[in-house]
């Protein structure tokens, strides 16, 4: 006997991307539905007609069919402290490492998890370890050392947590009285300078930078810390992402929130290329525009700005900036009292599938924010993988995930789980996967209403005129489905110097069978192919490509990344790809314990 049952949505307004996201929470609860039956009269403002409406259904819904995995393999020595090395280290080298390949491979990422008997709580709280593969001749040196920032020295000096982390609140001074520590809750909350995300550079110095306000000067050759830069101290910022998107001519872009009794903006920050002296760090630097939040009082999470050899949350083209406002939200109210409510930074951040992704774009040349908004459902990305102008159109191509809740995953004691529960984690994650937006520049008042405008032949992804200030956008996959097989991609990374803001043809990157990468994928967008490097038990970090001396072909060169395993004892190494046929050609053991870190790049000597 079946029973009928009607499950109602409640949409706020009577357009079609409010309907889309009712649509795709039905989804979730009740999984895919076999048949649609609508109206697609005046009740769906900008849907048109049917047929355009249910295009936009079917490739906004499209559902991924993941495998589900069981019996992964425990990670938890990946994610341990570990001592620095700050004298060059040698490597046994297995095979051969291209004598043309000389410089140095620079990863930054956190090494340390505790002080006394108090552990952090997040992955991307422990305390910044940068590491230096040296490599001439065929021969590799490593060498590393924790960033000596003043939340690096002040846990050191006291042996405990003493600065509040991302997902760690510090707790008060335990010699203090009771009322004292209860008083304490009402100090300001001293912002962290743990800058364990990434290497980037400004004016020919190099830097090791996170999402805060400040980023520390580094000595690539002996990783020593130099000195300390605020943004503050230059633009009108109260931070900056740990990624910037670096432009043809040298000047750098960045981006950063300022908070005010208006409310939030975002806005976008261009440092010059050149020193006026040789103290100058980040001087000069301005405010290219200022763009206003969809909702200022919780305006977006953005882990980058665009991609420095590293990936990526804003990615650039020739001509334009494009700043993607996704509903991963920041409730400013929770985070400005999360030290009086005795919750950490991060249960201010949350996830709201309900609202749409906007793409803002901004005239590189003068600044001026364009007033069309690019609208897609809800999507989350971290990292971009390039933009590009072609025929009137704006290309952005992205790593995206249809749920934006992944920062919840990587707690320390999600990442030291094994058995089934480890499998759950896994198992409940929204995976990242390689997508086209195809943005048309020339919207105008005449231009046609509920239209594909996306003439390119090659392209699948959509792109329809809702009103003249709004487009509605749907992607295009950039994979196959033997993607699924590898559980999706992130940490992309491309022939950055010679195909940034140009049309291209590969993408390299991490597949995710696990809880960090466990693979590493070359994606050739000319019939979305892959070739992969996949070892059971082994987990490569974010691969960096390296151009070889008299490349002629975009994939001339090689891959580095740095291969972990839980399994046995001092065991990492360099491992070097040929980036065109993606066969090993060489490994450097290093005898030394390394942890699974996040980004990097490439400083070459030659």
């Amino acid at each position: 006997m079946s029973i009928p049952i009607v499950h109602i949505e409640v949409i706020e307004l009577m357009d079609t991307s409010s309907c889309i996201n009712a649509i795709k929470r039905f989804f979730v609860i009740r999984g895919p539905a076999k048949q649609f039956h609508y109206d697609c009269g005046t009740s769906f403002v900008g849907a048109c007609n049917e047929l355009e409406f249910h295009k936009l259904v079917v490739e906004e819904l499209r559902v991924y069919n993941m495998p589900e995995l069981s019996g992964l393999q425990c990670i938890a020595p990946l994610v341990r402290s570990v001592e620095e090395s700050p004298e060059p280290v040698p490597t046994t080298v297995k095979g051969t490492i291209p004598a043309w390949v000389r410089g140095s491979l620079l990863r930054n990422g956190p090494g340390k998890f505790e002080f006394g008997n108090q552990t952090f709580n997040h992955w991307f709280d422990g305390m910044a370890l940068m590491h230096r593969f040296q490599i001439a001749d065929g021969h590799v040196t490593y060498s590393s050392r924790f960033l000596r920032s003043d939340s690096y020295n002040s846990n050191c000096e006291l042996n405990r947590i003493v600065v509040t982390e991302f997902g760690t609140l510090a707790l008060p001074d335990p010699c203090k009285n009771l009322f004292q520590r209860f008083l304490s809750r009402f100090e300001r909350m001293k912002p962290t300078d743990n800058a364990n995300v990434s290497f980037v550079k400004y004016k020919g110095d190099y830097y090791v930078s996170t999402e805060t306000n400040f980023m520390h000067k580094v000595d690539p050759e002996t990783l020593e810390t130099k000195e300390k830069a605020y943004w503050s101290n230059f633009v009108a910022v109260n931070g900056a992402t740990a990624h910037p998107h670096v432009d043809l001519d040298g000047t750098v872009y960045n981006m950063g929130n300022s908070y005010d009794r208006k409310g939030t903006s975002y806005n976008i920050i261009s440092v010059p290329p050149e020193k006026d002296s040789p103290s100058d760090t980040l001087h000069g630097a301005k405010v290219l525009c200022s763009i206003t939040p969809a909702d200022k009082n919780r305006p977006s999470y953005y882990h980058s700005f665009g991609n420095q050899v590293t990936p990526a949350t804003h990615t650039m083209s020739k001509n334009y900036v494009v700043f993607i406002e996704q509903p991963i939200k920041l409730d400013l109210f929770k985070i400005m009292t999360c030290k009086m409510r005795g919750k950490n930074i991060c249960d201010g951040i949350y996830w709201d599938p309900n609202q749409d992704t906007l793409f803002h774009l901004v005239d590189k040349h003068n600044g001026k924010v364009c007033p069309v908004k690019y609208h897609t459902r809800a999507l989350a990305t971290f990292h971009q993988i390039n933009a590009f102008e072609q025929d009137g159109f704006l290309i952005v191509d992205m790593c995206c995930s249809d749920d934006g809740q992944a920062i919840n995953n990587y707690f320390i004691q999600n990442l030291h789980k094994s058995g089934e529960a480890l499998d759950k984690v896994y198992n409940s994650m929204g995976k990242a996967f390689p997508r086209r937006f195809v943005l048309p520049l020339n919207i105008t008042s005449k231009t046609p209403l509920g239209q594909n405008l996306n003439t390119q032949s090659n392209s699948s992804a959509t792109a329809v005129c809702l009103s003249k200030h709004k487009v509605f956008c749907t992607f295009e996959d950039l994979h196959g489905d033997d993607l699924l097989n590898y559980g999706g991609m992130e940490f992309p990374n491309i022939h950055y110097d010679r195909c940034n803001t140009r049309p291209y043809r590969y993408f390299y990157g991490c597949g995710f069978r696990h809880l960090v990468g466990d693979s590493l994928i070359k994606m050739d967008l000319e019939g979305k192919k892959l070739k992969t490097w996949c070892k059971p038990g082994f987990y490569p970090s974010e691969p960096i490509f390296v151009p070889s001396l008299d490349a002629e072909e975009e994939d001339d060169g090689v891959i580095l990344s740095v291969v972990l395993t839980p399994t046995d004892d001092k065991s990492t190494f360099l491992l070097v790809l040929d980036a065109k046929t993606f066969e090993e050609l060489g490994r450097a053991e290093v005898p030394v314990n390394i942890p699974y870190g996040f980004h990097g790049t490439f400083n070459s000597s030659s």
